[in-house]
């Protein structure tokens, strides 16, 4: 178990380059192993992986697209 929320960012991170998958998936894989429901780490997300997690959807176009700008 992950003693913070950097910690389990760290790992999803090292997960996301590793196995090449989305970083959603990655959260929903290390569900699935650990037999946990995804509620239950949604406490060990933190800013930067739920921005991370939420650039993902946008390029798949789960949500929608928000201007950017170009500097």
């Amino acid at each position: 178990m992950f003693k913070n929320a950097n910690e389990f960012s760290l790992y999803i991170e090292q997960v996301v380059r590793e196995k090449r998958m989305s970083y959603m998936d990655a959260v929903l894989d290390y569900c699935k192993e650990n037999y946990l429901e995804p509620s239950d780490v949604s406490k060990l997300i933190n800013k930067s992986l739920k921005d991370k997690i939420e650039m993902n959807f946008r390029e798949l176009n789960y949500l929608p697209k928000q201007a950017q700008l170009d500097v």
